[in-house]
């Protein structure tokens, strides 16, 4: 017997999900079935998909799952497309308070064109080989490069992803380009398991990477292959980092039921 099961899709600069509303009833999926609803050609089609749940003291919950069915870390873009759908279905107006992976963010509804999501400290910064390394929400490595002309994204970011220091635990690999008025971030991402559009906790990264490296200031303007984003931060210390937020759109996509 096949079930039905409703969604919305939405996106935040190229970086689809799948959002699945289990605000007044319980809804669970199997790895399975979330990964067939991901893919892109048999399925929906998607970097991810969030269900999202009632909780105690908070708005709603993220629950998070990257497209390969597993549990995920924290996702900025996610964050931002969960606080439209959110607004959208009236559970919120203008301000979130939600649990997320990682735990509780706050953030503000202006438009769908404009949502700002707050993120948490990031409070330890390593030079590792290859570039900068941090966890913004999800584990970051951070490479900089002149120019993008010769990145080749998947199979660069992939030899880091699954290289003998990353493989056990994984990595996101992002690869920014500076410039002087909106600087540039290619990801490589790991449960995606390939180059995304965009990579919302990988442009923070990026930002504070460029703070440590270049001395650009707050607030860094990225443009990313499905869009611009804006990252706001404070730096209290050496390796720290308070007042994190990213700017950027949510919208909505389509609806729809899908069968399994």
């Amino acid at each position: 017997m096949k079930t039905k099961i409703y969604f919305s899709k939405y996106h935040g600069t190229g970086n689809d999900f799948i959002l699945i509303n289990a605000f007044d009833n319980n809804i669970e999926l199997s790895s399975d079935v979330i990964n067939s609803m991901c893919h892109r050609q048999f399925g929906i089609g998607a970097d991810g998909l969030m269900i999202l749940r009632k909780k105690n003291n908070f708005d709603f919950e993220m629950d998070f799952y990257n497209s390969d069915g597993n549990k995920g870390s924290m996702c900025g873009n996610g964050g931002r497309c969960i606080v439209a759908f959110a607004h959208d279905l009236g559970i919120i107006t203008d301000k979130a308070h939600f649990l997320a992976p990682d735990g509780e963010h706050f953030a503000e509804f202006i438009t769908h064109n404009k949502i700002k999501l707050s993120l948490r400290d990031v409070t330890n910064i390593e030079n590792h080989k290859l570039g900068i390394f941090m966890d913004t929400g999800s584990p970051h490595l951070v490479i900089s490069k002149n120019s993008d002309v010769d990145i080749n994204v998947f199979e660069e970011g992939r030899s880091v992803r699954y290289s003998d220091e990353y493989k056990k635990n994984g990595v996101n690999v992002n690869f920014v380009i500076p410039k002087t008025d909106i600087s540039k971030v290619y990801t490589y991402e790991r449960g995606v398991e390939n180059q995304t559009f965009s990579c919302g906790t990988g442009t923070v990264a990026s930002a504070i990477a460029l703070n440590k490296l270049e001395n650009k200031v707050s607030p860094i303007k990225f443009n990313t292959l499905g869009g611009d984003l804006i990252v706001y931060f404070n730096r209290i210390g050496e390796n720290s980092y308070s007042d994190i937020r990213l700017e950027g759109p949510a919208k909505k996509i389509f609806e729809g039921f899908f069968e399994y």
